[in-house]
């Protein structure tokens, strides 16, 4: 029999074949198509984000003070010890207790203070030390005055490795002006504060405490200086802040092992600020 003989019932017998390969081609365009549209949704969502971020920049900008303290008699009359943030009506900062003077010269009218830029001016607000938390190294004053604008907390259990926050504070204290300075990075590890093989020459009674109790920790591929303690970790979409910048308590613990400090930075989770709120009543 040859091909030129085939009759069309013959071709029914070859033809599954045909019908197969027509289906797979057909399915593999589809998957083509899917896997085109899902990336240029992914780089979409990406460039929204990227686009959004300046705007939650700005937002963020107008809750951010410096901490320090004021003394009308001292030239300058302003100390910068850290950075703060505005929450609940406004009139409550969060800061790391570490920024906060051990004493201070009352006598001589020296008293708690946070500044911020109003347009071209420079305000200050005189603060009061609500509470304390040395364990978590958070503090979280009073301010008198008219409100600030407050950021909100998040929810930072939902914190994972790889993503990408920002943070806003004052890395080399007001040098350079009162302007509030903004890094991003991602969390590149949620770690415990404390290494359990630390050198035991190094131990002391203060690691010792926070190796009974240790607690997780963000650290960031991102570098955080002295004069941002204090600062908050915050989505770059919503603002919403899941953890308070520490510069120093952290390091002084985790790295204390080193001979060397290394450039990573950490942050306290937002839990420790809502725990602290409610000692308070608030």
């Amino acid at each position: 029999m040859t091909y030129n003989n085939l009759k069309p019932t013959h071709y029914r017998v070859l033809h599954p074949f045909a019908t197969a390969n027509r289906k797979l081609q057909t399915e593999n365009r589809k998957l083509r198509t899917a896997n085109l549209l899902l990336l240029i949704f992914l780089i979409i969502c990406s460039q929204g984000v990227n686009a959004g971020f300046p705007e939650t920049v700005k937002r963020v900008k107008l809750s951010i003070v410096a901490v320090g303290t004021y003394q009308p008699t001292r030239s300058p009359p302003a100390s910068f010890k850290g950075t703060g943030f505005a929450i609940k009506d406004g009139r409550y900062v969060v800061t790391n207790a570490h920024v906060l003077p051990d004493s201070m010269d009352t006598k001589r009218q020296e008293s708690l203070a946070v500044f911020f830029r109003k347009g071209k001016k420079i305000e200050m607000r005189r603060a009061t030390l609500l509470a304390k938390d040395k364990k978590h190294d958070l503090a979280i004053l009073k301010v008198s005055g008219k409100p600030l604008k407050a950021l909100k907390l998040g929810d930072d259990s939902k914190v994972r490795e790889g993503q990408l926050y920002g943070f806003t504070g004052f890395p080399i204290g007001m040098v350079l002006g009162l302007a509030p300075v903004t890094h991003r990075g991602i969390v590149s590890a949620i770690t415990p504060i404390v290494i359990p093989a630390m050198n035991s020459s190094r131990l002391d009674l203060k690691h010792i405490r926070r190796m009974n109790d240790p607690y997780d920790v963000f650290q960031l591929d991102a570098t955080a200086y002295p004069g941002n303690s204090g600062s908050p970790l915050y989505e770059v979409e919503t603002g919403r802040v899941v953890g308070v910048i520490n510069s120093v308590f952290v390091k002084d613990t985790k790295e204390s092992a080193l001979t060397a400090p290394s450039g990573i930075s950490y942050a306290i989770p937002a839990r420790y600020i809502k725990k602290l709120l409610r000692k308070v009543g608030n």
